[in-house]
């Protein structure tokens, strides 16, 4: 609830979702658009979790939230929960090679990979996860992927395209 209030003033503007582009005297942002994520949108509250709110007088069929909310409060609760097991992790990693330390540029606490350590862990689910359930592939980037192949394949691929559309009546 807090993460959502703090978005709150930057709604109306697109700073944090759009690039910023130089015009030759100034940064401008340019008109983009921000995609499904960024966009308003109504979901039904599952009976389940209705009969929860319910014990505290909340009656919500509905609530109207941005699906990047959803987004951000699975990786909060990654992050809480599972990555700070990147610590045991790097600590197991240090024992192999009977290393206290990863560096002792802050003294009693090591090096910077030290105090890094769950970082990696968590750095790899946000990977994953955006190019799992964030990022929508565009027929742009199709098309970029189509035309790194070699010739012959792009040839198959349009046998393979064109008698996958007269299959359904397309052609």
């Amino acid at each position: 609830s807090s993460g959502i209030n703090a978005e709150w003033p930057l709604r109306p503007g697109k700073y944090l979702i759009c690039p910023v582009e130089f015009d030759g005297s100034s940064l401008v942002i340019s008109n983009c658009d921000p995609g499904y994520v960024f966009n308003q949108q109504a979901f039904n509250v599952p009976s389940g979790i209705q009969g929860i709110l319910s014990l505290f007088g909340i009656t919500w069929s509905s609530v109207s939230l941005r699906p990047i909310h959803f987004h951000g409060a699975v990786m909060a609760m990654f992050a809480s929960l599972i990555a700070p097991f990147g610590g045991f992790f790097a600590s197991g990693f240090k024992r192999a090679f009977k290393l206290k330390d990863f560096g002792d540029l802050i003294p009693g606490h090591g090096g910077v990979i030290d105090r890094m350590d769950c970082q990696f862990l968590m750095g790899t689910f946000v990977f994953v996860y955006y190019y799992s359930f964030i990022k929508s592939v565009s027929v742009n980037s199709v098309l970029q992927i189509i035309y790194g192949m070699p010739g012959e394949s792009q040839v198959d691929l349009y046998n393979a395209l064109g008698e996958h559309l007269s299959s359904r009546g397309l052609l």
